[in-house]
């Protein structure tokens, strides 16, 4: 299935129903009094992260979701029924934006996670809401409020522990297609991968973790040139980056080194966090240098490139090195995620971090003598 990660959509909340004026009128009540109903409230729309869902190509198909209406208040004290909310189910790492306003609405990271896109309105009241010692009779009601509309933009980050970056036909479709689960298409031209594919890693059993082939980066790509900020928007939320250089370029007349330096300049051009995060070097397609040449050929690149990170050489075709590297991003992200827990368990909580600031009168806090 193509990867869709982009998509804009209409949201309408319903109206709230109108409340109604209405009098009792039974033959043995002769001075029944006001018993208009309420309103119902319109329904909803929500977004709900859904582990199930990958993709948003539902919403390329589908671009205007509308909740029903309220129903009127009617006499005999009867409300009106209110209107069920419309859920949309979204993948994990939607971020959801209002078009108009440019606000960010929500950022679904979690499975489950629900937010309010469109608020429904709510039931105008009827006159039995208006009756007073002083006016019995009393024939005001008002309006069902209007329900919220409006314009959402959705983007879907992929959610990888490793994305790979590298300049068109550096051999990243191929590198994942031999390491993962995934299936990209492969070719001998520029631009094979025009949409993110995941790939989920096994070292042994309960040991993976996943990896996404970002489509090429070309010069320009932070003001959008080519794929643009659909590339590097993908990279945000990866905890560790492979930087793969074809030491062997599909162009004979171009430098890997100038490459590889014009894809780090795009990074930080985009965002210098981005460009900060761990980043390894992954030299590829070395099976096509003589074995007695690939010494000199890896020495001379790094000294060039003034690389002073970890390095690995690999060929994604004949599958050499590609374990070792695998296996070594499982132990990078293993750390991470052994030191990230030591901080939380160690982390004081926020109410007693200050102890100068403690009321010996809180009931929450025991002064022991």
């Amino acid at each position: 299935m193509k990867f869709i990660d982009e998509a804009k959509i209409e949201v309408i909340a319903g109206n709230g129903g109108n409340g109604v004026a209405s009098f009792n009128r039974e033959k043995y009540r002769p001075f029944g009094g006001p018993d208009g109903g309420d309103g119902g409230k319109g329904g909803s729309v929500w977004a709900l992260a859904d582990n199930n869902v990958n993709t948003l190509i539902d919403f390329r198909y589908t671009k205007l979701f509308r909740a029903k209406n309220g129903e009127n208040g009617r006499g005999s004290d009867q409300y009106g029924k209110g209107a069920d909310d419309i859920i949309l189910h979204m993948p994990v790492g939607t971020m959801i934006k209002d078009v108009n306003t440019g606000e960010i609405l929500a950022d679904l990271t979690e499975n489950g996670q629900r937010q309010l896109l469109a608020q429904g309105g709510e039931g105008g009241w009827g006159n039995i809401h208006f009756k007073s010692s002083t006016n019995r009779a009393p024939r005001q009601k008002t309006e069902g409020k209007s329900g919220e509309r409006r314009d959402l933009q959705l983007e879907l980050s992929v959610l990888a522990d490793v994305g790979l970056l590298g300049m068109p036909n550096a051999g990243k479709s191929t590198l994942i297609s031999a390491v993962s689960n995934a299936r990209p298409k492969v070719a001998d031209y520029p631009f094979t991968t025009l949409h993110p594919n995941l790939g989920v890693v096994r070292i042994g059993t309960e040991k993976s973790f996943v990896i996404a082939d970002i489509p090429g980066l070309i010069e320009g790509a932070a003001e959008g040139a080519g794929l643009g900020h659909q590339f590097l928007r993908h990279l945000q939320r990866t905890n560790l980056l492979l930087h793969i250089v074809d030491i062997v370029p599909f162009d004979e007349t171009a430098d890997p080194v100038k490459n590889a330096r014009s894809l780090v300049k795009e990074l930080e051009k985009y965002d210098p966090e981005l460009a900060e995060k761990p980043r390894w070097l992954v030299l590829n397609k070395l099976d096509i240098i003589p074995e007695e040449s690939r010494d000199k050929t890896v020495r001379d690149f790094t000294r060039r490139f003034k690389w002073k990170g970890p390095v690995f050489q690999i060929s994604a075709v004949t599958q050499a090195g590609c374990m070792e590297l695998m296996e070594a991003i499982y132990r990078h992200i293993e750390a991470e995620r052994q030191s990230l827990e030591r901080t939380q368990k160690t982390s004081v909580p926020e109410e007693i971090r200050d102890i100068d600031s403690i009321d010996s009168d809180d009931p929450r806090f025991k002064i022991i003598e």
